[in-house]
């Protein structure tokens, strides 16, 4: 009993310096941010800049959640771009040939198809995933503008109107299916013996195999969500603009892996939670958005980003 009652403070201690000095410290910066946009800018505010952020939000925080499954487990997936585009393009151009929501069925299969095959080439053979997935990447490039090399347009006015374009009430629905998977992924880390297999092989692969778990297909299943995700992205994406282009989701990883890291993911493995990736994404919204309202060039936009990443991976170091 007296072990038990020691033990609290210093958990609650951990945790409270976890929070204290990096987390908090984002959340801080976030916040000043915010506090400054709405001062320097009347439109920060407004009804439509929020409807705004909470759109575009959409996208990264899909592919964040997926990139936080694998990036726990101690790898990474470069190919989420380029599977993000390519699910596009078979969601607007198979419309074509079949019902709206069967082709966004072909376009999830492809996503999690590519998962399975990033994941068990990981596994089976032991290969380090950047290799893997920068290959996948490529590839699946090349394939997309196979595929077509010009943008796609929907031919079924549902699929803009009852997805992309839909509102319930004053919230967007695609904000609304993002919403409900956040919560759908921390109950999975969390609760399912999956989910807390994927977090300690971030920690230490080889303890968990020889505690009899089967690695290989815990480690399958988190790049299968992760491609799978990366599709949903891409099919609500096409949805909420009206157009699938074979060029969009370049660079697309690099947003996915800062929202992760500046939501407490630890590149190494063993580390990160949905609610942090939430902050993370909210994070780099609110940065791109006030960068936008302030007409502030795409490039150090991108420049901005970069050194989050690393500010965030160096507020961490003691962590890894």
């Amino acid at each position: 009993m007296t072990e038990t009652v020691t033990a609290t403070p210093h958990a609650q201690s951990a945790i409270l310096q976890r929070f204290s000095r990096a987390d908090l410290l984002f959340a801080a910066a976030i916040l000043l941010l915010v506090i400054f946009a709405a001062i320097a800018s009347d439109a920060f505010l407004t009804q439509r800049n929020i409807v705004n952020i909470s759109r575009q939000i959409v996208t990264n925080g899909f592919l964040s959640l997926g990139m936080l499954m694998v990036i726990r487990t101690g790898g990474i997936d470069l190919s989420v771009g380029s599977v993000l585009a390519l699910a596009g393009l078979l969601a607007t151009g198979l419309q074509e040939q079949m019902h709206f929501s069967a082709a966004i069925a072909v376009a999830l299969a492809m996503g999690a198809a590519v998962g399975f095959l990033n994941g068990w080439l990981t596994a089976r053979f032991n290969l380090q995933p950047f290799i893997v997935t920068l290959a996948t990447m490529g590839s699946l490039r090349g394939l997309t503008y196979v595929y077509a090399d010009t943008p796609r347009y929907p031919v079924d006015e549902m699929f803009r109107s009852l997805i992309g374009g839909a509102f319930v009430g004053p919230v967007p629905a695609n904000f609304i299916i993002f919403a409900l998977a956040v919560p759908a992924v921390w109950f999975y880390l969390n609760h399912t013996v999956s989910g807390r297999a994927a977090f300690a092989l971030g920690v230490n692969k080889e303890a968990v195999r020889l505690a009899g778990v089967d690695v290989n297909k815990h480690l399958i299943f988190a790049y299968v969500a992760c491609g799978l995700f990366a599709a949903i992205a891409g099919v609500l994406l096409a949805s909420r603009l009206g157009i699938a282009q074979p060029s969009v989701g370049v660079g697309y990883e690099l947003d996915a892996i800062a929202a992760v890291v500046i939501g407490g993911g630890l590149l190494g493995g063993g580390g990160g939670t949905a609610i942090g990736v939430l902050g993370g994404v909210l994070a780099l919204a609110v940065v791109d958005n006030v960068l936008n309202l302030f007409n502030v060039d795409s490039y150090y936009q991108q420049l901005l980003k970069g050194l989050i990443i690393l500010v965030a991976v160096l507020a961490r170091r003691k962590k890894v």
